[in-house]
Order: structure tokens, then C-alpha cells, then sequence
């Protein structure tokens, strides 16, 4: 009778603290169940989505198509912020992104370095006419910038690290823009492969991951019969050229997942 009453009693209190857990807003977790990892993303208008739209914003020009925004469709994923903007320069990310971490920030990518170059500046002096001074000269002053470059990375890398310190860091590197077709599509190549080459060597330096796009890419250049880059030469000042269209933001996507970029250190 004893066993009986105290059976009941020990049903009653588990049924309660059941209750209590209910009235708490608790939930049972499955066992093995992980939290998302916490993801930041950062850099220029590669990181924003530039390219893609619809645009969240008028001025950064952040897309729902973005590589960030790609990732954060995997239930192991949350992108906590995208905070990649057009224009942004490795200085204006240390400057102005940073902020967007945490010391619980699982994961962080980086694309940035490009606007540092001023390849925009290539590109416009270099399509209308590859033979030309002002072409020659944008591309002496990408060249010149490379090692800066590289120098401003290793230390973006080292103060990303600062602000989450357990944080597992990527650089990505950017597409091929053309295939190489003539002295234009051959100069904006060059200047791509420099950049590379940098961002490669700073992740090396400072014990980041790279990630190469160059690969997902192949075949579809902006003079490809399936393009995943922008580039309308009838309308030189939009803003989507030179710029990942959505496929092109999913290529960017599957590269950083193959390389392991989005698990936790």
C-alpha cells in the first residue's frame, strides 16, 4: 500500500514539474540537437548581393539573393547580420562592420579588396578602349595597390578575430569576370588573379580559410552563353554590372559549403 501512495506521489510530482516547464515557456530539446551557428557576414557589394535584387536597401544595396542570405535557407545556419555594403573598401569594413560581431559569433566571411584596387575604374577605362591611357593607368594603379592590399587584410583578419575570438574566419576571392577573349577581357582578368593572389596570402598569414570562386564559375563568365555575371554594355553606369547575378550568389554559396566554411571551428 506503502509503494502504491508513493508511486502516485512520484507521478504527480514529475506531471507538475512537467506543467511548470509548459507554464515557462520550456521545450524539450532532442537529444544531440545543436544550436544554429551564428553567422556574420562582411565586406563590399559581393557580400551585399549587389547584382541580384530585389534590394533590402537603396544605399549598400544588400540582396535577399545574396551568398549570405543563401546560406541562411540551411536550418544549421543563422545569418545574425549581412552587413557586406557596395563601395565598401577592407578599410571601411574595419571601420564601420565590425561592430556587427560578437564574442558568440560562430562564423564570419569576408569579401572585400576589390574597391580597395578601384577595379571599377579598370573596367570602365578599359572596355570602351583596352589600348588606351586611361586604361593603362588604372591598371598600373590596381597593380600598385596589390601589396596594400594584402597588408590591410591580414589586419582586418587579426581585429575580426579580436571581436570574436572563436570565431572560424573565411576570405573569399572574387569570379573571373570574362572569358578571355581579347585585351580588355585579358587585363580584367589579370587584375582578378592579383587580388586572388592577396587574399589567398593574407589567409595564409593569419590562419583563415580562402575560399576560390574561380572554379564554380567556369563557364559562366559575362561574355558566356550562360552568364552568372552582369554586364550590359548598353548601359554602362547600372549598377548590377560586373556584379554575380542570383545563380552566380548560389555559385558563390556552394563553393563557401564544399570548402567547409559554414561548420564551426
Amino acid at each position: 500500500m506503502g509503494e502504491r501512495i508513493l508511486r502516485r506521489r512520484r507521478t504527480a510530482f514529475a506531471g507538475g514539474l512537467a506543467a511548470m516547464a509548459l507554464a515557462l515557456g520550456f521545450t524539450a530539446v532532442p537529444a544531440g540537437a545543436a544550436s544554429p551557428i551564428a553567422y556574420v557576414a562582411l565586406g563590399d557589394s559581393y557580400a551585399a548581393g549587389q547584382g541580384a535584387g530585389p534590394y533590402l536597401d537603396p544605399v549598400c544595396l544588400r540582396s535577399a539573393s545574396s551568398y549570405p542570405a543563401d546560406a541562411d535557407v540551411k536550418k544549421s545556419v543563422r545569418l545574425v547580420t549581412n552587413a557586406g555594403c557596395s563601395g565598401a573598401t577592407t578599410l571601411d569594413v574595419a571601420a564601420t562592420q565590425l561592430k556587427k560581431l560578437e564574442k558568440s559569433t560562430d562564423v564570419v566571411t569576408i569579401t572585400a579588396g576589390g574597391n580597395d584596387l578601384n577595379t571599377t575604374a579598370v573596367l570602365a577605362a578599359c572596355a570602351p578602349n583596352p589600348g588606351s591611357p586611361d586604361c593603362a593607368a588604372a591598371v598600373a594603379f590596381a597593380s600598385s595597390m596589390i601589396g596594400t592590399v594584402g597588408g590591410r587584410l591580414v589586419a582586418l583578419v587579426q581585429a575580426v578575430r579580436s571581436s570574436a575570438p572563436n570565431a572560424k574566419i573565411v576570405l573569399t576571392g572574387y569570379p573571373y569576370l570574362f572569358a578571355p577573349v581579347d585585351e580588355f577581357t585579358a587585363k580584367a582578368n589579370a587584375v582578378t588573379l592579383g587580388l586572388n593572389g592577396v587574399i589567398f596570402t593574407a589567409a595564409q598569414a593569419t590562419g583563415a580559410l580562402y575560399v576560390d570562386v574561380t572554379g564554380a564559375f567556369a563557364g559562366h563568365a559575362a561574355n558566356s552563353v550562360d552568364p552568372w555575371i552582369n554586364y550590359n554594355p548598353a548601359a554602362p553606369l547600372d549598377p548590377a554590372n560586373f556584379h554575380p547575378n542570383a545563380a552566380g550568389y548560389q555559385g558563390y554559396y556552394s563553393a563557401l559549403l564544399t570548402a567547409g566554411a559554414y561548420s564551426t571551428p
